[in-house]
């Protein structure tokens, strides 16, 4: 049965057709959503894009927590629904209590876009089962607002319970603590980071298709949940 992954639309959404673009890619069916609606039309899944969700205006991620649809996405990714932020979308998981920690502005004061180094850090959530834990990958990154700030008391949690997913190797772009790129929650159902696994699918387009695998894993999750 294939998978029916829905991904949000919000006013500022820039990514969402690539996330689209990339959940087709993977052999899964894409959904659109619309975050006025509060109906995830029985969807498997749920992808939060990146880009610039009501512009920004008031803090990244914290209009869009409000939409109408996250009500429903949070209510789903707490019975344990598989949900995947990007980005701003990681920014909105942020905002919405489903991961902990916020996103600031980055340490050099500028947007970053470049070719990123990732290790992954563990193959244990629904979206990184296919990976290989410790293994390299290159992801797109581009983010003015990506740099990843907790508690001390936070971040000895989330590195004791093996919640860091994706960490930053050769340079931090951000100023992330602990050169954190990605973490999820305690369940592992709901994952957020910031490069964009959505823009390397596809040989021709990208430097790997290295972010392609997330989409796989999550299908797999689902299969096997399903069997």
């Amino acid at each position: 049965m294939t998978a029916r992954i829905g991904v949000v639309t919000f006013p500022g959404s820039l990514d969402d057709g690539d996330a689209a673009r990339a959940v087709r890619l993977s052999g899964a069916q894409p959904v659109a959503l619309w975050h006025a609606h509060d109906d995830l039309a029985g969807v498997d899944a749920v992808i939060l894009p990146g880009g610039f969700s009501y512009g920004d205006y008031l803090r990244c991620g914290a209009i869009a927590r409000f939409s109408p649809v996250m009500t429903e996405v949070i209510r789903r990714a707490d019975e344990g629904m598989p949900v995947l932020g990007i980005c701003n979308g990681f920014q909105m998981l942020c905002e919405a209590h489903l991961l902990p920690g916020a996103l600031i502005r980055n340490d050099r004061q500028t947007f970053v876009c470049r070719d990123q180094r990732l290790r992954v850090e563990t193959r244990d959530t629904v979206w990184t089962c296919q990976y290989t834990e410790g293994q390299e990958i290159v992801i797109a990154l581009k983010n003015g607002e990506g740099n990843y700030q907790a508690d001390a008391e936070t971040i000895a949690r989330l590195e004791g319970e093996n919640r860091v997913v994706f960490r930053y190797l050769e340079v931090n772009p951000n100023g992330s603590v602990n050169d954190i790129a990605g973490i999820t929650n305690e369940r592992g159902n709901v994952v957020g980071l910031m490069p964009h696994p959505e823009h390397n699918v596809e040989a021709l387009a990208a430097a790997s298709t290295d972010g392609l695998t997330l989409f796989g894993s999550v299908q797999s999750f689902l299969a096997a949940a399903v069997g």
